[in-house]
């Protein structure tokens, strides 16, 4: 068998960044993704994974090819360009791309070179490596991809925590066995109140958020989805409404940051005893939980907050919704 045979049974990932705030075009270049793979997982907003080793089988090119085809497409067809990363996975394809700047280009590493392309790279360029985690392996002088390969994985779990350390240490080595998922997940989420008489802002208002808050982040994590983005709408007597939306710095699913955005959506509408008659919230853009990267925090009550909402979750999902009351999860750590 040929050197270029062997090339094409090793799984070749695509990951494909579009230009932000274009969900119109974001859908069409997902439709010119699919015209060269069936395999697309879309990553709404702005990007996707395209699963090539097929799409290379039949059309018998180089992996270079098919990220070179869909800028010209995506050139030509809709006018807007797009920054392609190809790898021999997810982890090394998301990286590439990511390592391209606007407006578009393409950047392709072979099975072979993954060890040395990714080694001098700084830690907080490999994809899934946290703004946060990325100061955390600074400041132990771990500064670049190859350190951080050359470290023992006890090490980077100790710094970075056992789930996050597991996957860095595995990553910055070059495994992700992570397969590109065909699957179209919904693009939001909602849950909703209705007052069963019109009700002032106050603390009714406030408690009746605070639950659908609870609602919406146990939707999102039983769902395996983040929200980048999130809608409040309030429904008066007399059949007005009032809708906001703010995009999320990055996409969450717990508790603690939606309640945050909730209530400033909340502040924004400068409520003056206006007779609500529901309360509506929506999470927007969401995307997989597992493409979303994992924070580092030093908080002990951050931490034990999510532990509870574990908890809590597994106790709903085993005795019902209702079953613990929303504010216990918000309750002081110590």
């Amino acid at each position: 068998m040929t050197v270029e045979g062997k090339a094409r049974e090793v799984s070749t990932v695509m990951h494909v960044r579009c230009p932000d705030r274009l969900p119109q075009t974001y859908r069409q270049v997902l439709e010119q993704l699919a015209e060269l793979s069936p395999v697309v997982q879309a990553l709404p907003p702005s990007a996707a994974l395209v699963e090539l080793k097929g799409a290379l089988r039949y059309h018998g090119a180089g992996a270079r090819r098919p990220g070179e085809v869909l800028r010209v497409r995506t050139i030509s067809r809709l006018g807007v360009d797009v920054r392609v990363g190809i790898g021999p996975s997810i982890t090394v394809a998301a990286t590439a791309s990511g390592l391209i700047g606007p407006p578009g280009g393409v950047l392709a590493v072979g099975p072979a070179d993954v060890t040395e392309w990714l080694g001098p790279l700084p830690v907080e360029a490999l994809h899934g490596i946290a703004p946060r985690e990325a100061k955390v392996l600074r400041d132990a002088g771990i500064h670049c991809v190859g350190l951080l390969a050359a470290v023992p994985p006890a090490t980077v779990q100790r710094l970075l925590g056992g789930k996050g350390g597991r996957l860095a240490a595995d990553r910055a080595r070059g495994i992700d066995p992570r397969p590109v998922v065909p699957r179209e997940l919904p693009a939001s989420a909602v849950v909703s109140r209705t007052f069963a008489r019109h009700t002032l802002d106050g603390a009714d208002v406030r408690a009746a958020l605070l639950e659908l808050v609870v609602r919406l982040g146990h939707l999102l994590r039983r769902r395996g989805q983040a929200a980048r983005g999130l809608t409040l709408t309030l429904r008066f007597a007399g059949g007005a409404r009032w809708d906001k939306t703010r995009r999320l710095p990055e996409a969450f699913a717990h508790d603690d940051d939606l309640r945050a955005l909730a209530y400033r959506l909340m502040d924004a509408a400068g409520l003056q005893r206006g007779r609500l008659t529901g309360i509506v919230l929506r999470g927007e853009d969401l995307v997989d939980a597992g493409q979303v990267a994992q924070q580092v925090s030093l908080d002990r009550a951050w931490e034990a907050r999510l532990v509870a909402e574990e908890v809590s979750d597994r106790i709903r999902a085993k005795f019902g919704p209702d079953v613990i009351g929303p504010a216990s999860i918000f309750r002081h750590v110590s």
